[in-house]
């Protein structure tokens, strides 16, 4: 059997935020026993091909499909892909926290949970539509941990409406109070079609200086409180980095079920269109070949670790090309890159324009 990641979409949520881009419908009763017993028959006609070392949860709000549903497609992954799972995410929002069995949900495999904080303060909650509280947050993590689901990870937004320094510090302490494993801390995208693209001329964000201000600060602040930068945005407690998302930087292989969901599989790519006729009939479309080397160096320079020759090599079973060696090398000297014997990765300096730097280090001649 093939050791994958395991990916599964929840597409259902009781409220959609602003911002959100993802493929997400109103919650529905029928429509949430459709889906789960769709997902369940998908899951159980893989049996016997893949290993899943990973499972991930996503949505959507997965929690809003209750925990006996969740319960009924866990069954499902463990007999069908398994029992080695090192690492199996609930993303929760924290509203939805109270209505879980997270016991239940524990016993089922679940190991891991990531929940969407977004902020801890009540203005800016707000603005991003919000439905929860900080407090909400604080008994939902305590009800977690009461439960024996020791590795939590928040989400934190950064250039959001009314956002300054000294709010993105509470929100970071926060977190910091809670005693929680991770934290991912995402710059605010606005994605077409969403209803922020429509606002955009009225929301009052921060300029593109002080975006960078806040991300730089919040990579110093919480290296100082024992979170160390793994990823762009991402940050862990020593040995808590999230292990399913280290596949999709690695180039690893996994598989997404679900509509919207992508897959990477024997160097193939492929998907689920965003609707539910599509999984239903158990269509993909076909997305082309995967893992190439400019595909591995775009992925692995989003990790602090960067690219390592001896990582490259064991990939691919050839040398990094000099070019690429000799281009980070010049960026070294204006501070975006950082060069080891071993291989190259980018500063944090070099992590606020990382698509531009890829860009000159792949195009290197």
């Amino acid at each position: 059997m093939r050791n994958i990641g395991l990916y599964i979409h929840i597409p259902f949520c009781r409220g959609k935020c602003p911002y959100c881009d993802f493929f997400s419908v109103n919650w529905d009763r029928n429509a949430v026993e459709k889906y789960t017993q769709a997902l369940c028959r998908k899951i159980e006609s893989l049996k016997g091909r893949y290993n899943a070392e990973t499972v991930y949860f996503g949505g959507g709000t997965p929690s809003s499909i209750g925990t006996q549903n969740m319960i009924k497609i866990l069954n499902s992954i463990n007999s069908s892909f398994g029992k080695s799972c090192v690492e199996c995410t609930l993303e929760v929002n924290p509203e939805s926290a109270k209505e879980q069995d997270f016991k239940l949900l524990k016993e089922a495999g679940v190991n891991r949970i990531s929940m969407g904080l977004q902020s801890a303060n009540e203005n800016e909650l707000k603005a991003l539509g919000r439905k929860h509280s900080a407090e909400d947050v604080v008994k939902a993590v305590s009800m977690i941990k009461s439960s024996g689901i020791s590795n939590i990870s928040l989400d934190l937004m950064l250039g959001i409406s009314e956002q300054t320094e000294e709010s993105l510090e509470r929100s970071i302490l926060f977190c910091q109070e809670l005693d929680i494993s991770h934290i991912s801390a995402y710059m605010l995208k606005i994605e077409p079609g969403t209803p922020y693209s429509r606002q955009k001329n009225s929301l009052s964000l921060p300029d593109e200086d002080t975006v960078c201000d806040l991300y730089e600060y919040t990579v110093q602040r919480l290296k100082k409180s024992g979170f160390a930068q793994y990823e762009i945005s991402n940050f862990s407690k020593p040995g808590l980095e999230s292990r399913h998302n280290l596949k999709y930087w690695n180039c690893e292989e996994y598989l997404g079920l679900g509509p919207g969901a992508h897959s990477f599989i024997n160097k193939n790519r492929f998907y689920y269109e965003r609707n539910f006729d599509s999984f239903f009939a158990d269509i993909t479309v076909n997305d082309g070949k995967g893992g190439s080397e400019d595909e591995y160096i775009t992925m692995r320079l989003r990790l602090s670790d960067g690219i390592s020759k001896t990582e490259f090599k064991r990939y691919f079973g050839y040398d990094i090309p000099q070019k690429y060696i000799d281009k980070a090398a010049k960026l070294e000297k204006l501070g975006y890159t950082v060069c080891t014997q071993n291989g190259f990765s980018l500063s944090v300096k070099g992590f606020l324009i990382s698509n531009t730097i890829i860009t000159e280090i792949l195009t290197a001649k």
